[in-house]
């Protein structure tokens, strides 16, 4: 090897280990380190800090539902809601012509099915019957917006880390006393929590039935977005897993806090009731 070709070798070669050690520099940098260990009192306030504050929620929707029998139906539509009163959905396909209107309130759920020119009124029993599982508002509310559910007793969570997450870990879960009616029936909950270490947002939720654990609720948020100083999750994943396995995906744009909003719903004259 005459003295230019190695020259160009050696020089060829200083450039690859330089190349190399930036390349380690690099990939040590984004190591995270071990998460410190924190008790139930500090994450649970840490996630009642983070939690997403307002009274009017609103945002244009992307919803994907699929089915155990890999059936898929895509709508488009606009959700609204009025904290801890109404969850109100306006549902379209491409065409933008609204086919149906979903508006539930604490105790009640209100549905017009424009094709087929239907409504239903109803308790939570229609929505339990679809879901194959025990869902209340407080639930659904906390799960849309990425919150903790208000109104379940929280001291029975115990604290863990779990890759590189916290986990809340709850056995037994149910709700306050003061929140149940005569008629309520108490409702237990399994439930596990995961936080983001870095802003203590809800990344995971995990929801069983205690005493029915082959039924499961999980709602897993991929991405958050920046409105009125506040994060709030805009790629949300629910998955239900009963006798069926249904999972429906959840896609939030134009999002609005505390905005002034209205819920029309009303039922043509025309329309007949669902059977």
């Amino acid at each position: 090897m005459n003295n230019k070709h190695f020259r160009f070798f050696w020089g060829l070669l200083l450039l690859a280990s330089i190349v190399f050690v930036q390349g380690c520099k690099t990939k040590r940098a984004i190591i995270k380190k071990p998460l410190k260990e924190e008790g139930e009192a500090f994450l649970l306030q840490k996630m009642s800090e983070s939690e997403l504050n307002f009274n009017f929620f609103s945002a244009r929707c992307a919803i994907s539902v699929v089915s155990d029998k890999k059936s898929k139906s895509d709508f488009r539509g606009q959700i609204r809601i009025q904290k801890d009163s109404i969850i109100w959905l306006s549902l379209s396909p491409a065409l933008g012509i609204e086919v149906a209107r979903l508006m539930i309130s604490q105790d009640s759920i209100w549905f017009i099915n424009r094709i087929d020119k239907t409504y239903f009124k109803g308790d939570y029993d229609f929505i339990n019957s679809f879901f194959q599982t025990t869902i209340d508002f407080d639930i659904l509310q906390a799960l849309l917006v990425g919150n903790d559910m208000t109104y379940y007793e929280d001291d029975s969570f115990r604290a863990a880390i779990d890759a590189m997450e916290y986990r809340l870990g709850a056995a037994k879960r149910s709700k306050k006393k003061k929140q149940l009616l005569l008629e309520d029936s108490p409702n237990i909950l399994i439930q596990n929590i995961w936080l983001n270490p870095d802003n203590f947002k809800i990344t995971k939720v995990n929801l069983k039935e205690f005493g029915q654990e082959n039924k499961q609720l999980e709602m897993r948020y991929s991405h958050f977005s920046a409105v009125k100083n506040q994060l709030v999750p805009t790629e949300l994943d629910m998955l239900l897993q009963a006798e069926k396995k249904i999972r429906i995906g959840l896609h939030f744009s134009n999002i609005e806090l505390d905005e002034p909003l209205s819920f029309p719903f009303k039922v043509p004259s025309k329309y007949s009731k669902m059977r």
